[in-house]
């Protein structure tokens, strides 16, 4: 079966806001269609029409979700696979379930490619409700080892197919390049999740030591009020940007700046954010929580310190700022690392999935023999 024979149908969130899945998705379908495969795109998050439906709480799911179920019935019709982006809590019952039951009811097969740190504490309370959905996929795909272990404990094989970097638009510059004050950048939304906080505080330690040194936090949220009066209180404010939400087509721009980008997540699955800072030759100091681990590995592609812990985080990016040689064996290691994650490496194992899947092969995902 060659990539023309399929017919996909795309289901999952699009920029704005500019969070991982969303750019993942977009990303997604458009190397789908480069390789000749006809795909269409259900958007989840897709605007509110009219636009003050936004503004009324409550029912605006409603109106959102009605659209949302004709659509992927009628797509179910003329596509002959589902490629469901799917996540935990809410979105999971809103969006992926009823993609799954649908194209189930109508004889299309549906893949579900399940992402997000925070499967486990989801699965703990609600797998009840999952696991009958998850029975009716032709099959599981997980971006990591760490959510593929997650699956297996509870009878259920995966397939780990990886989050892809765009090698073409994430490309290193040379520290002589790079401005001579240190940059740091964390490219996270302003949500607890993140931690956000912790990254302030371990900025406020490496500015003692570097009085030039500024930092940047490419994101948006809830807690931006907060951090920004975290940052003032912590006498750092004047050195800290908030840039809101940053088009993914504008951070290669921001990552040739950057000496250290920090990831100071609670809990993870597989950040893009650190795929593309490693293919943009800055070294990677982060949380060791959920796959992070799975992905980079410990004073070799990148530092790992623990969740909270703004003292260590400190630490660790004035070693790579001290040690040259620490920040290029970091950065060489790193790039190496992101080059398993380009298209080229991904698409056999995508394409083989989605044949499996249209063969019937993987109808019913395999219980895991224990």
């Amino acid at each position: 079966m060659n990539a023309c024979d399929f017919r996909i149908a795309l289901i999952g969130p699009l920029p704005p806001p500019y969070g991982g899945m969303a750019n993942q998705t977009r990303q997604l379908a458009e190397l789908l269609r480069g390789e000749g495969v006809a795909v269409e795109m259900i958007q989840v998050n897709a605007p509110y029409r009219p636009a003050w439906l936004g503004h009324l709480r409550g029912v605006r799911s409603l109106f959102r979700l009605l659209p949302y179920l004709a659509h992927l019935w009628v797509a179910a019709g003329r596509n002959n696979l589902f490629h469901v982006m799917a996540n935990s809590g809410w979105s999971w019952h809103l969006y992926a379930a009823p993609a799954i039951w649908i194209a189930r009811l109508r004889g299309t097969g549906v893949v579900v490619n399940y992402r997000g740190g925070e499967a486990e504490a989801f699965f703990a309370r609600a797998f009840s409700w999952v696991k009958p959905s998850l029975m009716r996929t032709s099959a599981i795909v997980v971006p990591s080892g760490f959510l593929a272990s997650i699956f297996a404990a509870r009878g259920f094989a995966t397939r780990i197919v990886p989050n892809i970097v765009s090698l073409e638009c994430f490309t290193a510059t040379s520290v002589a390049e790079k401005p001579a004050a240190p940059h740091l950048l964390v490219a996270r939304n302003l949500e607890p999740l993140y931690d956000n906080a912790t990254a302030l505080r371990a900025f406020a330690r490496i500015r003692q030591q570097y009085p030039s040194a500024r930092l940047t936090i490419a994101g948006s949220g809830p807690e931006r009020n907060l951090l920004e009066q975290l940052a003032r209180s912590l006498g750092i404010a004047d050195a800290v940007t908030f840039a809101g939400r940053v088009e993914n087509t504008e951070m290669p721009a921001v990552y040739r700046t950057v000496r250290i980008a920090l990831n100071p997540s609670l809990a993870d699955n597989m950040p893009i954010s650190i795929l593309e800072a490693l293919a943009s030759g800055v070294p990677v100091v982060s949380t060791n929580v959920g796959g992070v681990p799975f992905l980079v590995e410990n004073e070799k592609t990148a530092l790992l310190v623990p969740p909270g812990d703004a003292e260590a985080m400190a630490a660790a990016c004035m070693r790579i700022l001290a040690d040259t040689q620490l920040a290029q064996r970091l950065i060489d290691a790193g790039q190496a690392l992101a080059r398993e994650f380009a298209w080229s490496q991904v698409r056999g194992r995508l394409f083989d999935v989605y044949r499996e899947a249209l063969d019937g092969s993987t109808r019913l995902p395999a219980r895991v023999v224990r």
